[in-house]
């Protein structure tokens, strides 16, 4: 028996996928999650910590060294600062603390599933708003925005660089999108968990950025993406206190604390791993480069990637929608991958879309690019 805000909630498509991908020993490019570790410095602190004995309980708010590291990373005072399990707890809290049952929040489509499991839990209304198209990527359309904002809408949920598009949105649409949020008096939820994972020049810009929007939003990110730990669930959210609040307030029945040996890690990470972190990118693009021109060569069309670590081929010449291609693809060339419409209320627009995951050693999408034109 399930409550009906969740009913509208079966397995997630990442589980299903990995489930086809396990039973088909193929190569999961669906579910984003490295395959190599992080920084080896911050591996051992975390292991020094857990030897050391720092296993009991931290602060609410997060251990101090890594308060202060983020707080000086962001060039935000530490009062704005809370350690959360993972982006996805922020996301959650973020919009259970601040917004009103019945209220409405406006999430981008396609959406990452975790923002309208959050608005459902918050018994609040999802209003989904498609990108719109912008040369062989997606941007904000801000006047299909401002067309959906009511007296009922609380807060908007962007995402850049976006999951699962790869787009990163551009500067002149988020500052756009930030005046209507200021005119319309509306919350922010920015989720930059892939704020480091930019590619080809384009530069990531937080919403937060523009004048007036750092006393509005409130910005999530974490160490999993950038710092390769992504089952060590460790992420933030800044905001100004009076909107920190509300998140910590939810946050503190959630889950109360973060897992503590990890966040001395994390710390240092951030303070000490920038050169770790732009080798990573300059990895990751070339797996890209891999994995792009073995699609084309499959005869699929590929859409430009500009940030995170996936993108977005059109598989319409295969005859199948995205759905029936990703549910035969472990089975037929041993490799998996998820459809865009398990991302939006509307699919039709993004029917033959699919998603593939390039976060994995060279080797294995080199091995992936064979299988595809096998």
């Amino acid at each position: 028996m399930t409550v009906q805000r969740l009913q509208q909630f079966g397995e997630t498509i990442f589980a299903t996928m990995t489930q086809l991908a396990t039973e088909h020993n193929a190569i999961n490019l669906g579910q984003g999650f490295p395959d190599s570790d992080g920084p080896p410095r911050m591996l051992e602190i975390a292991s020094e910590n857990i030897a050391a004995g720092n296993n009991q309980y931290a602060p609410l708010r997060g251990v101090p060294t890594l308060v202060q590291a983020i707080a000086e990373s962001y060039k935000v005072p530490q009062e704005n600062v809370t350690v959360t399990v993972g982006a996805s707890e922020a996301i959650s809290a973020t919009v259970l603390g601040l917004v009103e049952p019945g209220q409405d929040v406006i999430v981008l489509e396609p959406y990452y599933d975790a923002y309208a499991a959050a608005i459902a839990l918050a018994d609040a209304n999802r209003i989904a708003v498609p990108l719109r198209a912008s040369g062989e990527s997606w941007d904000v359309d801000v006047e299909a925005v401002r067309d959906a904002i009511t007296d009922n809408t609380a807060m908007i949920i962007i995402n850049s660089p976006h999951n699962p598009t790869g787009a990163v949105f551009s500067s002149a649409a988020l500052e756009a999108l930030a005046a209507l949020c200021i005119e319309k008096d509306l919350l922010v939820l920015a989720d930059e968990v892939y704020e480091h994972l930019v590619f080809g020049g384009h530069e990531h810009v937080s919403i937060s950025s523009f004048p007036g929007m750092d006393k509005r939003t409130v910005v999530v990110s974490s160490a999993a993406k950038s710092y390769s730990c992504t089952g060590w669930k460790t992420g933030w959210a800044i905001a100004p206190p009076h909107l920190l609040d509300g998140v910590l307030k939810a946050k503190q029945f959630m889950t109360f604390v973060s897992t503590t040996p990890f966040q001395p890690a994390v710390a240092h990470a951030l303070t000490n791993e920038a050169e770790w972190l732009s080798d990573m990118v300059r990895e990751l693009d070339a797996c890209r480069e891999i994995l792009v021109g073995g699609l084309r060569d499959a005869g699929y069309g590929v859409h430009d990637c500009r940030g995170t670590y996936y993108l977005v081929a059109d598989v319409k010449a295969s005859g199948m929608d995205g759905v029936e291609f990703c549910q035969q693809l472990p089975e037929t060339k041993g490799v998996a991958a998820i459809p865009l419409s398990a991302f939006t209320d509307e699919p039709e627009p993004w029917k033959y879309k699919v998603r593939f995951a390039f976060c994995k050693r060279p080797e294995v999408i080199r091995e992936a690019v064979k299988r595809l034109l096998g």
